[in-house]
């Protein structure tokens, strides 16, 4: 990833039983990526996301655009 140390954080509407994402958010600006990890194994795999395709990703959520599953 980068030297640069991710600061992890779940959104503050993530009470569903831990089923939940972590994102670094402070990564976007100075290297244009949000690493994703689960939250249940913060050691395990982090998938890297491209910040333009993250800020796309949250703005279909937020319309609704997604749909539920």
């Amino acid at each position: 990833m980068t030297a640069e140390t991710p600061r992890w954080f779940t959104s503050s509407y993530s009470e569903n039983g831990g089923q939940c994402v972590e994102v670094a958010t402070n990564l976007a600006a100075p290297h244009g990526i949000v690493p994703v990890r689960d939250s249940k194994d913060t050691a395990g795999p982090v998938l890297t996301v491209r910040a333009a395709a993250f800020s796309t990703f949250v703005a279909g959520v937020r319309a609704g655009a997604l749909g539920t599953v």
